[in-house]
């Protein structure tokens, strides 16, 4: 789980009209299954996870439930339901199945993930 890396490069994923508001998609980024999400409500914003869900060992977040628990944006895994904060990639029920989360920018329409 780290935000602080220092992107490499940036990698084009599709377009933000391509991601239905309040959902998510898979990218392939680097070789790795990243789970990008557009949630619509404030300001739109887009975030990136890794894709692949330590709790239930399979490649499933990006078609989880978004959502918030208080201040945090979060999705619900489709399978045990483990909540990871957008921003973070904490895994609120089991800190230790945390995932990455990537650096997204939003420019003239096209969604892009730091590789």
């Amino acid at each position: 789980m780290n935000n602080d890396r220092l992107p490499q490069s940036w990698m084009p994923v599709c377009a933000l009209d391509d991601i239905v508001p309040n959902t998510g998609v898979c990218a392939l980024v680097n070789g790795e299954q990243v789970a990008v999400f557009h949630v619509a409500h404030g300001d739109g914003s887009v975030f990136a996870i890794d894709n692949f869900d330590p709790g239930s060992q399979a490649a499933v977040l990006s078609r989880g439930l978004i959502g918030n628990l208080g201040e945090r944006i979060v999705v619900a895994s489709p399978i045990y339901k483990h909540h990871f904060d957008l921003r973070t990639g904490e895994c609120l029920e089991a800190p230790e199945n945390s995932v990455n989360a990537y650096p997204v920018r939003v420019e003239s329409g096209k969604v892009w993930v730091a590789a």
